[in-house]
């Protein structure tokens, strides 16, 4: 397998632990908004506890930031011009899909932004071929 495929292949795995985690750490947040305390600095400590106890929340969170890790090992070898649109619209893709799975409502519009952000994409590798 070449360099370039490696480097494509790592990025995919970039964006869907990236994607496939969003809507859970969306699902596990669920709740920290009823959070109220009196003043800036209690309520962000509530809320931070909150979060760091929330197993539901820290899970999908620590594989999300693994994720971070293995684009910023990649980000060495590989094509800045190439590797943050690839990721970044193959992320929205991945969280579209398990949003999808975990039943969340995917309209034509979403679906219509996804044909368009991959065609935008396509369009950017083959540049770079030529």
């Amino acid at each position: 397998m070449g360099q370039s495929a490696v480097e494509a292949f790592w990025l995919v795995v970039v964006a869907a632990l990236w994607g496939g985690t969003n809507p859970l750490i969306k699902r596990g947040s669920k709740g920290v908004e009823n959070i109220k305390r009196s003043g800036a600095i209690p309520q962000f400590l509530a809320e931070l506890t909150f979060l760091g106890l929330n197993w539901k929340y820290m899970l999908p969170f620590l594989v999300n930031q693994s994720g971070s890790v293995v684009y910023y090992i990649t980000l060495a070898s590989a094509d800045l011009s190439l590797a943050v649109p690839i990721t970044n619209s193959l992320t929205f893709i991945f969280t579209i899909v398990s949003g999808k799975v975990l039943g969340e409502k995917v309209t034509w519009e979403t679906c219509l932004g996804t044909v368009l952000v991959a065609i935008g994409v396509l369009l950017c590798v083959v540049s770079k071929i030529q």
